[in-house]
C-alpha cells in the first residue's frame, strides 16, 4: 500500500513539475492560453455535477441539486462567495429537514 502511495505522490509531483516546465512561448499562443483558462472551469463543473447528482453508481435528484440551484441564484445576485456557499448549504439542509 505504501508503495502505491509513494508512486502516486511521485507521479503527481512529476505532473506538476511538467506543467511548470512548459516554456513561455508555448503558453503565449492564444489557443493554448484559452484552453488553459477554461480547463479549471470544466473540471469544477464536472465535480459539482457528480457530487450533486450521484449517489454511488446511481443518478439521484434530491435536496443537493436544489442547494446548487439556490447557490446559483445567489451567485447571479452577485453575492459574495461565502454567502453563496451558506445559501446553498442552508437550503439543502432545510430541504432535507423538511423532506
Amino acid at each position: 500500500m505504501w508503495a502505491a502511495i509513494a508512486i502516486t505522490a511521485v507521479g503527481c509531483y512529476a505532473l506538476k513539475l511538467a506543467g511548470l516546465s512548459v516554456p513561455d512561448r508555448v503558453l503565449d499562443r492564444p489557443l493554448i492560453r484559452r484552453v488553459a483558462d477554461l480547463i479549471p472551469v470544466a473540471l469544477l463543473a464536472a465535480l459539482v455535477g457528480v457530487q450533486a447528482l450521484s449517489t454511488g453508481r446511481d443518478l439521484e435528484v434530491d435536496a443537493r441539486l436544489a442547494g446548487v440551484a439556490a447557490g446559483f441564484v445567489a451567485l447571479l445576485a452577485k453575492a459574495p462567495f461565502l454567502v453563496v456557499v451558506a445559501v446553498a448549504a442552508t437550503s439543502t439542509a432545510l430541504l432535507r429537514l423538511w423532506a
